[in-house]
Order: structure tokens, then C-alpha cells, then sequence
């Protein structure tokens, strides 16, 4: 045998179309008949003594459940039965047939085949006794059939969905075929129209026999359905999915995402997905070999699948341990595909995932700009509509300019600089305070800075605002860096919204704003030494302020109303401060 091939468990003999037809009370007056007899027949057996004791105690165990289940209140309803015990009462017939020729005073058969037959009678006499002990635990004998069968309503409680979901679980383990899509058909069903039952599935069901479904020797139409409710289970709840990693399913899942249907595929990558959506979870992707999996999907995927594989790398690219073997496996030139290829969701995953990667050093950022993924990034940004990829894509160049190769290219993009401006004045603050960082950070010719100066405006406003941390520092160091050319210092002192907002971010009452940010700003406007400039902060009541903050010995208020007093009185300002 093959090591790969699982041995199959011996089958009991069918059950005759008489028995199958038989109600319920009958055969369990006929298996409870032939049960007397073996019990007492296993005591006078003379040959195969020891495998005879065996079988005693798996029968007075049967005795035992078939009795709990005559006890149950609602056993003869339930449609199992109908299966089970025409199934049980064939391998009693048998058992007794071998019982007859080892009470012999001499056995004259073949003692081998004897063994076998004992054997095989014996462990299908375990099997029945597995399903009898399921379905008694499962305690939907003590439930009305019609009730349990009956898919619970909006209003049913939890006690009434508990009882159909064992019951449910139940015909999934101990039923043949039809009975199991039957009960994954109802399974679907419910996960489908109640969310919020997907806790009480992973709770009461069997979730570890449904992953074992996921298996490739399943009927495929089973293996379909158990791959979807695995999936739905994933996706629904943070304990089903918990539940679904710790009774085993990324292995199962990850096969099939390598190996299965493309329908196959686009579920498993759903659920791995979502399992390593919980860090705890992610590690254990490179156990299985995943990240190689993974980093296929996305290169060959159909559409679906690419779009929940990256955002299971994406996951993984979130734990420190695994950023490596993401870079070692070749994720890279695959996450910069997509970004030009892929669907709008898988694009913002990619954009995230190497956002996550190209901030964690050196190596990443080189292997991103190996790929020549700076262009694409660059172009990437002009046709994005979502702006949470848009900042995915913004972070990765601001993270990626640290390099001096990299900092010329973007600096020397009337395109770029023209587009950090927009994403200033139009964007939501998280675009905001990127593009203003970058653009604080580039050397960029005094051609671009008039090409954004319209910005200015906006850059003020960031200042006013306390959140996210860093935005006002990073809107301020902007604002200065386009300040160094004239035409913008005397268009910003032209915008009175702009001009009304720096006095009063001077206002020592004003207790949001650091002073530091306003009087860059101030100082950076009187640096050319205009009349013009020193007129209109003077109107808007910058002095006054100013002479304040001077006086409570703010750094930087000195110089800035030197600056705004003009050159004729420098010195006697200089002289007021010593003394």
C-alpha cells in the first residue's frame, strides 16, 4: 500500500431490503434478540477464545446504548435509525454465523479466514457503536423530529438552533452520502441567513469532522460544500475562525488553494484570508509551506483568489518573524503586479502589503526599486480613485525616498509634485500629512514649489489641527520649504483666510497649537525682507502677539518680530533684550 492511501475500514454486510424496510421498534426487537444470543454464545465459544472477550465487551456496550436509546423519549422519529439499525442487525446475523462455528467442539475452517472475518465483523461492530454513542451525545433523541428538522425561524432560541445544529452535525458524521449533503445543504443554509450563527455552529458542531471533509478523497460535492462552510465560518466570526486554526484547517485549506478547482480556490483563499487576519494565526502560514502557496495564487490566481491571497501575504507581511521569508520566497515582483493588474481590491491589499514591507528596511526598499516599482507607483497615484490605496502607495514612496536616487527622481516630477499638491487641498488628512512630509523632505526646484503655491492655503489650515500627530509639524516644515521663493511668500500674504489663521495660532490664549509651527511660518514670510509682507501681518495684529510671546521668551518670537519690525529697528530692539 501506497503511504499516501488511508485503509479503509472493513464494511459490514448490506442489510437486506427486508430489514431496511422494517420500522424502527421491530429491528430493535430483533437486534435486541440477537444480541442474547451472542452475549451468551461468546461464553461457550471454543475456538478464538481471546478475540471472542473482544467482542463480548463491544457487545454489552451495545447492550448498554441501544438500551439508553429505548429510553429516549422521541428515538423510533429520528430518520438515522432507519440507517443504522438495518446496517447493525447485518453484522449481528454475521457475528452469529461465526459464533455457530466456533462453539464447535472442533473447528475444521480455514483459522485465518476465520481470523479475518472476526476481525472485520469486530470493526464494523466499533463503528456501529461510534455512531450509536454520536447520536446519543448529540441528545437530539430526546428532541421531537419535527422540531429538529425544521430550520429555525428569526425568532427560535438558542436552545431550539442548538438542538438542530447537533442534529444537523450529527447526520453529517453518521449518514451515508445523501445525508450528509442533505445536512451540509442545511448547514449552508443557516450560516447564509444568520450571521450571528456562526458562533453557536463552531460551539456545538463538529468542526473538526468538517475539515476533515475538505479532504481530496471526499465526494466532491461534498468536499464543495464543507469548503464553503468552512469559509463562511471564517469569514463570520472571530471565534469560529479561531476554532476553525486550532481544530486544523489552514493546512487542509492551503492544499486546496494549491491544488484545487478554481471555485475551490477563490473559498480557501477566502478563509485563509480571514484565519490570518488574527496575527496568532499568520505565523503558522510557513509551517505548511503556505507562503509559497500564497505568492502562486496571486501570480496565477483567477481574480477572486489573487485578491484574498494578497490579503492573506498582506496579513502575513504584519508579523515581524515572517517579513523575511516573504522578501527570500519572491513576493516582491508579484505584489508589483498586481498593483498594476489587479482587481481594485487586490490593488489596495498589494499597495498595503508593500507599504508594510518597503517601512521595515533597507532590504525590501531595495528589492521594491529592483522591480522597478517606483514608476509604477509614481503612475499608480495619477489613476487611483480609492484613497486608502492611494496612502498605501503614497507611504511606500515616502518610505522608498530615503534613498538619495530615489529622493532626485521624485523632487525632479513636475507630475508628482503637482499631484502631492492636490492630494494637500483634496485629500482626507492621513493623504495630507503624507504629501506634506514628502514634499518637506525634497529638494524641489523653485519652479515646482510655484507650481503647488496653492497649496499654501491648505498647509495652514493643517496646521490648526492636532490630529493625527505629526500633521501640524509635518504641514509647517511644507509650508517654509515653499516659502524659500519669493512670488509664493507675497501670494500667501494676499490670502487674509490664510494670513487671520497664522495670528491667531500666534495668540498666546490659543493653547492648540505649539507656537513653534506659527512662527516658522511668520519667519519664513519676513525672510525676504517685504514691505509688503511686514504691512499685512502688522494689520492682521501679528505684533501684538508676537511682542507676548517675546516676552514670555517663546523661542523664536524674538526673531520673528525683529523680522516683522523691519531693519531700522533691529538694533533697538537688540538693545531693549539686553538690558
Amino acid at each position: 500500500m501506497h503511504p499516501s492511501e488511508q485503509p479503509q475500514p472493513p464494511q459490514p454486510p448490506p442489510p437486506s431490503e427486508q430489514s431496511v424496510s422494517q420500522p424502527p421498534q421491530t429491528l430493535l426487537d430483533l437486534i435486541t434478540s440477537v444480541l442474547s444470543i451472542l452475549l451468551l454464545s461468546s461464553l461457550t465459544v471454543r475456538s478464538f477464545v481471546g478475540r471472542w472477550q473482544v467482542l463480548r465487551s463491544k457487545l454489552c456496550s451495545l447492550q448498554s446504548s441501544l438500551s439508553s436509546i429505548s429510553e429516549s423519549p422521541h428515538w423510533n422519529e429520528n430518520s438515522l435509525l432507519h440507517t443504522l439499525f438495518p446496517s447493525l442487525l447485518s453484522t449481528l446475523q454475521r457475528l452469529k454465523a461465526l459464533s455457530d462455528q466456533c462453539t464447535l467442539s472442533s473447528f475444521t475452517g480455514g483459522k485465518l479466514l476465520m481470523q479475518s472475518d472476526l476481525d472485520m465483523a469486530s470493526s464494523s461492530l466499533s463503528n456501529h457503536l461510534h455512531d450509536l454513542d454520536l447520536l446519543l451525545r448529540s441528545g437530539v433523541l430526546h428532541q421531537s423530529n419535527a422540531i429538529v428538522l425544521s430550520h429555525p425561524g428569526p425568532d427560535s432560541d438558542k436552545d431550539d438552533l442548538g438542538f438542530f445544529i447537533r442534529d444537523l452535525f450529527t447526520r453529517l458524521q453518521i449518514g451515508g452520502i445523501e445525508f450528509k449533503k442533505k445536512a451540509l445543504e442545511s448547514l449552508l443554509q443557516l450560516l447564509n441567513n444568520d450571521e450571528k450563527s456562526t458562533t453557536l455552529v463552531a460551539k456545538e458542531g463538529n468542526v473538526g469532522y468538517l475539515i476533515g471533509l475538505l479532504d481530496v478523497n471526499s465526494q466532491p460535492l461534498i468536499r464543495e460544500q464543507a469548503v464553503l462552510a468552512v469559509s463562511m465560518l471564517t469569514s463570520s466570526s472571530e471565534d469560529s475562525r479561531k476554532i476553525v486554526f486550532e481544530e486544523g484547517g489552514l493546512g487542509p485549506l492551503l492544499r486546496i488553494l494549491e491544488t484545487g478547482s478554481i471555485p475551490l480556490k477563490e473559498k480557501a483563499a477566502i478563509a485563509v484570508e480571514a484565519i490570518t487576519a488574527d496575527p496568532e494565526n499568520a505565523w503558522a502560514i510557513s509551517a505548511y509551506g503556505g507562503i509559497t502557496v500564497l505568492i502562486e495564487a496571486c501570480r496565477s490566481g483567477s481574480q477572486p483568489t489573487q485578491t484574498h491571497a494578497v490579503g492573506a501575504l498582506r496579513n502575513v507581511a504584519s508579523v515581524e518573524d515572517m517579513k523575511m521569508a516573504l522578501g527570500e520566497e519572491g513576493a516582491i515582483p508579484v505584489l508589483v503586479q498586481l498593483l498594476v493588474s489587479g482587481t481594485t481590491a487586490a490593488q489596495e491589499k498589494a499597495a498595503n502589503c508593500i507599504s508594510i514591507l518597503a517601512s521595515s528596511g533597507e532590504y525590501f526598499r531595495a528589492l521594491i526599486i529592483q522591480e522597478k516599482g517606483l514608476p509604477r507607483l509614481m503612475h499608480l497615484i495619477q489613476d487611483l480613485s480609492s484613497s486608502d490605496t492611494i496612502e498605501h502607495v503614497l507611504r511606500t514612496i515616502s518610505s522608498l525616498s530615503v534613498a538619495d536616487s530615489v529622493s532626485r527622481i521624485l523632487s525632479s516630477s513636475t507630475a508628482f509634485i503637482i499631484q502631492l499638491g492636490e492630494f494637500i487641498k483634496h485629500g482626507n488628512m492621513i493623504l495630507q500629512q503624507i504629501s506634506a512630509s514628502l514634499l518637506s523632505n525634497l529638494s524641489i526646484t523653485d519652479g515646482n514649489k510655484r507650481a503647488i503655491s496653492s497649496c499654501m492655503g491648505s498647509l495652514v489650515k493643517l496646521m490648526e489641527s492636532p490630529k493625527p500627530v505629526g500633521l501640524q509639524d509635518a504641514a509647517a516644515e511644507a509650508i517654509v520649504s515653499l516659502l524659500t521663493v519669493r512670488s509664493n511668500r507675497k501670494e500667501l500674504v494676499r490670502d487674509e483666510k490664510s494670513v487671520m489663521r497664522l495670528v491667531q495660532m500666534l495668540d498666546p490664549k490659543n493653547e492648540a497649537v505649539s507656537k513653534k509651527f506659527p512662527l516658522m511660518v511668520v519667519t519664513a514670510v519676513l525672510s525676504g525682507g517685504s514691505g509688503g509682507c511686514r504691512k499685512r501681518l502688522v494689520a492682521a495684529g501679528a505684533n501684538k502677539h508676537l511682542q507676548s510671546l517675546a516676552e514670555m521668551e517663546v523661542s523664536g518670537a524674538k526673531k520673528a518680530l525683529q523680522r516683522l519690525a523691519g531693519s531700522r529697528l533691529k538694533s533697538i530692539f537688540s538693545r531693549t533684550w539686553r538690558e
